[in-house]
């Protein structure tokens, strides 16, 4: 069986966290989230870029529904598309993070040696910083925008996916499913990518389902601080950062991103604890 056909049925378990209350609340969100990113041009009423100052810091009410901003732009229109940002960017970089994290833990855990050594001093050195910094210092390096955004967040949590990975391959290398493998003949490349991969897969999905909360939250504090998506781009972050300005004056400006970023990570959360119960993996989401 092939890891793509495995990934397919560790992701057909997952739906048992659909089976909860909770899980449905939370997952119904996110798909109802994930479809209004997906569908922003046709359901946003407005241009996101297009201002009109007379209608500068408009209360909410029609056709604004969450008024406007200081350039007379529609809030929820903008609050719309900058779900499409945040969820895009943190998508993207929790990918690449376990993808890469997952290759260099899984060769360090199978290997070992000075290989394994040399790896885990690097990702125990990143993991020694908080993320944020992290993200900053790359961001300042390599300069704003949502391409570093997006490597930025895939760094920071690049650590996190390794370690993990890591340690699930040397908790199973010696299974004597593995042995019989071995001795089948099978390549180092073979045992790792279509046996061990695939049983560590679990708590990788868990643990990167949670990431994906923890990324839209650092894509929102770089956005809010000037070093994510640049204008006209809608961020929740940037919002947050120009509402501030105005927050006693048209507070609807942060206050809509804001509830957004919270909401959403909430049911990512949410729904990552009712994937753990799915997956029966409580014991092991963490290295």
């Amino acid at each position: 069986m092939t890891l793509a056909i495995l990934n397919w049925l560790s992701g057909f378990t997952a739906l048992r966290a659909f089976s909860s209350a909770m899980g449905m609340i939370a997952g119904g969100f996110l798909i109802l989230l994930l479809l209004v990113a997906f569908f922003a041009p046709w359901i946003t009423p407005f241009d996101v870029a297009a201002q009109n100052l007379a209608n500068a810091n408009a209360a909410p009410g029609w056709p604004h529904i969450m008024g406007t901003d200081e350039f007379g732009r529609d809030v929820f229109s903008r609050v719309v598309y900058g779900a499409r940002t945040s969820l895009s960017v943190s998508a993207t970089a929790i990918g690449i993070s376990v993808s890469v994290g997952m290759l260099l833990g899984a060769a360090a855990g199978y290997f070992g040696g000075m290989f394994e050594r040399i790896v885990m001093t690097v990702v125990d050195l990143t993991w020694s910083f908080p993320d944020i910094l992290i993200a900053l210092i790359f961001v300042a390096i390599i300069g704003p925008g949502l391409t570093s955004t997006t490597f930025a967040i895939a760094i920071a949590y690049l650590a996190q996916f390794t370690r993990l990975t890591r340690a699930q391959i040397v908790r199973l290398k010696n299974e004597t499913f593995v042995e019989a493998t071995i001795n089948l003949g099978a390549t180092p490349a073979h045992v790792v990518l279509r046996h061990l991969l695939p049983n560590a897969l679990a708590p990788v999905i868990v643990v990167g389902m949670l990431a994906v909360g923890d990324g839209i939250v650092l894509e929102a504090t770089l956005g809010f601080f000037g070093l994510g998506a640049q204008p006209p781009t809608p961020s929740w972050g940037a919002m947050m950062s120009s509402g501030t300005a105005q927050l006693f004056i048209a507070p609807w400006v942060i206050i809509y991103p804001g509830v957004a970023v919270a909401i959403t990570v909430i049911a990512v959360n949410l729904f990552g604890d009712e994937l753990v119960r799915a997956l029966d993996i409580r014991d092991r989401v963490r290295s």
